[in-house]
């Protein structure tokens, strides 16, 4: 199977160093806290290490002693619904060369933007570009070359099992409904969907269905039984249908409140499995802040709803980086246009938005300034909260002992109007720095 090829092996020092960074003077996030304490990493293992076993258990100095002069030192952030970014959309049907070169080019300038790891996203195309495309899009993380830039955690598929009065942007001629597993095989490919050794995970990480089409509910236990996240969204699912899904194990939902059925006091549609008093365990929500698709107190809303499920995400689109303007988007069976203006974009002809050309750290700061949450609560939103929905906890999202040394130095710059931007001034992947602001 194809994937994109590391710039280099995995090697230890020859010059008798021993690949070990210490930080110091830093505020580190730690739960729902910034602590002030040390944290070393090695470069060799690409893992955060036990400082105190470090130094006094095995007599170890670090090569290394970085003082960041008491700025924020966070987990590398995860974005969990990416379109594409740079002028590459992962919706694109290319020769296979070509489109493992374009994603090599956007993990090198993903990882600039503070993301170490994400979810390429697949909108609703023709079963061809899913079979050619998603090999390209598979975890890319497990040889861990830092200079490679932020990392594959698998490609999630948003649609094309998607409610046709809810498809938002997406062509209404690609979608299909499912009546078996053989339907999701023939749509996205046998190969991307059943584990082929226990070496190589599963290109699909993620899907999102409109649970109430066909039989797609039925199918859920399928997939997550395969390790593949089933998302409800795209969907005019009613409350009973949404709980229908959960219990069947989905346990994510695309882009709260938008192309879904909207909360209504007498049926509260998908956003009412979110409530505390329900006897399912409550999903994980995306939610994003880029001041277009959802006011500041509806993001306010769904955060108290459920904290612990709350993962902000940019659905960007390729648009990202690059100047206001109308750019072209393969949109299942046409050719469509984007209109950008600033963060916004718009489907030419139609009033309808078409994703955004946000970058996640934008959508932190704004969550901040937006809720009144504390830095800790909006970085846990992209960091150890997605981590958790991806069954990534302990390895992705966090600084603990053994985690991957993905990181990210932050400094708060004050804004005229009052509030808070967070800056990304470092990256540092598997314990080695990438990008310096």
């Amino acid at each position: 199977m194809p994937h994109s090829l590391p710039s280099s092996p995995k090697s230890t020092p020859s010059d008798g160093r021993n690949g070990i960074t210490k930080f110091t003077n830093c505020r580190i996030l730690k739960n729902d806290q910034l602590v002030n304490e040390d944290l070393w990493v090695n470069s060799i293992t690409g893992k955060i290490i036990r400082s105190q076993a470090a130094f006094y258990d095995d007599f170890i100095l670090p090569d290394e002693v970085i003082n960041l002069g008491g700025r924020i030192l966070a987990p590398g952030l995860i974005e969990c619904q990416l379109n594409g970014a740079f002028g590459f959309n992962f919706s694109t049907l290319l020769e296979p060369a070509v489109y493992a070169k374009k994603v090599k080019e956007l993990n090198k300038k993903m990882v600039q933007t503070g993301v170490t790891s994400y979810v390429p996203t697949i909108t609703s195309q023709r079963s061809e570009l899913y079979k050619r495309a998603l090999p390209y899009l598979a975890p890319s993380g497990y040889l861990q070359v830092a200079e490679d830039g932020a990392e594959s955690l698998g490609a999630h598929c948003e649609g094309p099992f998607l409610s046709p009065t809810k498809n938002g942007v997406h062509d209404v001629d690609v979608l299909r409904t499912a009546e078996t597993f053989e339907d999701l095989e023939d749509c996205y490919g046998a190969s991307n969907l059943n584990p082929e050794s226990t070496f190589r995970p599963l290109p699909i990480k993620m899907i999102t269905a409109a649970p109430e089409k066909g039989q797609m509910t039925k199918l859920i236990p399928e997939l997550t039984s395969r390790g593949i996240i089933y998302s409800i969204g795209h969907s005019e699912a009613t409350y009973e249908e949404a709980s229908a899904a959960v219990a069947a194990g989905s346990t994510m939902i695309t882009h709260l409140f938008n192309a879904m059925r909207p909360l209504h006091h007498r049926n509260p549609g998908i956003f009412g499995v979110l409530g505390l008093a329900e006897s399912l365990p409550r999903p994980y929500f995306g939610i994003i802040a880029d001041g277009e698709h959802l006011h500041p107190t509806t993001i306010k809303i769904a955060f108290n709803a459920h904290p612990d499920g709350f993962i902000l995400v940019t659905d960007s689109m390729h648009l990202v980086g690059l100047p206001d303007g109308a750019y072209q988007w393969t949109n299942g069976e046409n050719t469509s246009h984007i209109l950008k203006k600033g963060n916004k974009l718009i489907l030419e002809g139609t009033d309808r938005i078409a994703g955004s050309s946000i970058t996640l750290i934008e959508c932190v700061s704004n969550f901040l300034n937006w809720s009144g949450a504390s830095i800790p609560q909006a970085l846990k939103a992209v960091t150890s909260t997605p981590a958790a929905m991806l069954g990534l906890q302990g390895v992705k999202g966090c600084l603990d002992d053994g985690a991957d040394a993905d990181m990210v130095v932050l400094s708060e710059k004050p804004k005229p109007e009052g509030g808070i931007d967070l800056v990304v001034d470092e990256v540092w992947k598997f314990g080695t720095k990438v990008f310096t602001h």
